[in-house]
């Protein structure tokens, strides 16, 4: 299948257009060749099996692109639709659902987190604890809220209890059972005094949705956000018409891809989650390239796409302005939080060519997705890694696209 196929299987829904033009987004068609042939070549060296990757300027779809293998024992190639796991750039999703909750008064970002779950109420905090584990607990300054929460300076642990630390990989409990036990986790700091990341934060947020729209989180994100924006490829359960479009996951060791199994984060990725429960707020999401690229478009567009409007101009403001101060705050020197995105807030965080203000999440797996609002511009890459990220492939795809810049 040549490519110009693949992109005439996936485009007609993308920033409103058919097909890439780089001259009208006002970027380097030469230039932008050379992503897929740098993504090639990692893919080449065995160290991914495959990416995705697009960038959109101005509105305008510049460069979309697929090299590798979907599936590589199956020789099934990687296409331009492959379906990714794209864990927490699920993060920023889960926010703009509570946005869209605050923007019809159900709910307020300074709201005590236990007007909404009551089990949150008389939560404990960590005031010491030494070497055996052992605690001495105190009440917290205040309450956390759901501003802390989506800041990830609520003091929530950054992942599930002990004695549930494989559910991000078993999705075995509801929603509803997981949150009612991260609440009685003590917290690890004072509310809004520290910035840890954390899931069960994300989590909450979720079940907040949840609570507060009277509806399933998932069902609620599929109604006012997939739906709207033509996102027909994101859902947190895999249906059997999706399936033959997931991409496989693999562990790289010793230089060498090896299919990853049930030891994975998020389980075996060739059991597309078969009987799980738990939605995932914070990592459960499942999308394309093209899905990713709407849902930023209309970040970019200041809340709406293809001429109608999602979220307020108002909350896109306030949800990608710094809200982590000098807090030391994100995964990369130079970076700050809003609320649920990760946001540029240093010169030494634009060293990847990402102006200040930019802001953007990654995922577990190698994906990374960024808005540029000083250039109108959009990035994102795909790949299935389970350990070690996306460096080199994210600096390689964000150097070549910023030299394609003409204007």
């Amino acid at each position: 299948m040549t490519r110009t196929t693949l992109l005439l299987l996936v485009l007609p829904a993308l920033v409103g257009a058919a097909s890439p033009d780089p001259q009208k987004a006002g970027m380097d068609a030469e230039r932008l060749a050379r992503i897929p042939a740098r993504m090639r070549s990692f893919v080449e060296k065995g160290t991914i099996s495959g990416a995705v990757t697009l960038v959109a300027r101005h509105g305008t779809l510049a460069e979309l692109d697929a090299v590798g293998w979907q599936d590589i024992e199956a020789k099934k190639p990687m296409r331009a639709d492959s379906i990714f796991q794209i864990m927490s750039m699920t993060k920023p999703v889960t926010g703009v659902g509570v946005m869209l909750l605050a923007e019809e008064g159900k709910l307020a970002l300074t709201d005590p987190v236990a007007k909404y779950l009551p089990e949150f109420r008389g939560q404990w905090l960590i005031e010491s604890q030494d070497g055996t584990k052992a605690r001495t607990l105190k009440r917290p300054s205040r309450p956390i809220t759901i501003r802390d929460l989506l800041t990830h300076t609520s003091g929530m642990a950054s992942g599930p209890p002990e004695a549930y630390s494989n559910l991000l990989s078993t999705f075995e409990l509801s929603l509803e059972k997981a949150v009612t036990l991260y609440s009685q986790q003590p917290l690890e700091f004072e509310p809004g005094t520290r910035w840890m990341y954390s899931n069960t934060g994300i989590a909450t947020l979720g079940r907040i949705i949840e609570v507060v729209s009277d509806e399933p989180y998932e069902k609620f994100l599929e109604r006012r956000i997939f739906q709207p924006l033509g996102m027909k490829d994101s859902f947190f359960f895999p249906a059997g018409d999706k399936i033959g479009r997931i991409a496989m996951l693999y562990r790289l060791g010793d230089g060498k891809l090896t299919r990853a199994g049930a030891e994975a984060l998020a389980g075996d990725p060739a059991a597309y989650r078969k009987g799980a429960k738990y939605p995932c707020p914070e990592c459960g999401l499942y999308s394309t390239a093209t899905d990713l690229a709407a849902f930023y478009q209309t970040m970019l567009n200041g809340g709406t796409y293809n001429g109608k409007r999602l979220l307020s101009r108002a909350s896109v403001e306030l949800m990608t302005a710094l809200h982590t101060g000098e807090l030391t705050a994100g995964h990369r020197p130079g970076m700050g939080y809003g609320l649920a995105w990760a946001v540029v807030r240093q010169p030494i965080g634009s060293a990847n060519y990402q102006p200040v203000g930019t802001y953007g999440h990654g995922g577990a797996f190698g994906t990374e997705g960024w808005i540029d609002p000083k250039r109108d511009m959009l990035e994102i890459l795909l790949i299935h890694r389970s350990e070690g990220g996306a460096d080199e492939e994210r600096n390689a795809l964000y150097a070549i696209a910023a030299s394609a810049l003409v204007e």
